[in-house]
């Protein structure tokens, strides 16, 4: 089933919790990987996935900020948070319900204190649209 190009696009982010993660078993966290697997194959197949990035600890993270015109950086999260973004998946879909329909099937959505949000693009590549 390919599906033409819909040119509706949504980011699904998922949110994670660190303590949420360290408390599942190295079953559980494989079939999260597994399951993400699965959902990257289905979504290929379906010319629905534009493209998937997963992101390093924030940690590790540079934030940058100009000041009387000279970028300041400091190390770590620009948030302090329990939760922060861990990846996303950029879609093109047929409607805002199929993308929710799609998110739904993320692993990470089945997990309580773990966060899979869905928003709609409003534009790319300089194209305004409403």
């Amino acid at each position: 089933m390919n599906h033409e190009e819909y040119e509706m696009q949504f980011l699904i982010s998922l949110h994670i919790n660190p303590a949420v993660l360290d408390a599942l078993s190295e079953a559980e966290k494989e079939a999260i990987g597994a399951g993400h697997g699965k959902f990257i194959e289905s979504l290929k197949a379906s010319g629905e996935l534009i493209s998937t990035q997963a992101l390093v600890d924030p940690s590790q993270a540079a934030v940058v900020s100009v000041r009387e015109g000279r970028p300041v950086v400091t190390d770590g999260p620009f948030l302090e948070a329990k939760e922060h973004l861990g990846g996303f998946y950029l879609i093109d879909c047929e409607n805002k319900e199929r993308a929710i329909e799609l998110a739904a099937q993320i692993p990470d959505a089945a997990i309580e204190g773990l966060g899979v949000e869905v928003r709609q693009v409003m534009f790319a590549d300089g194209q305004l649209e409403a």
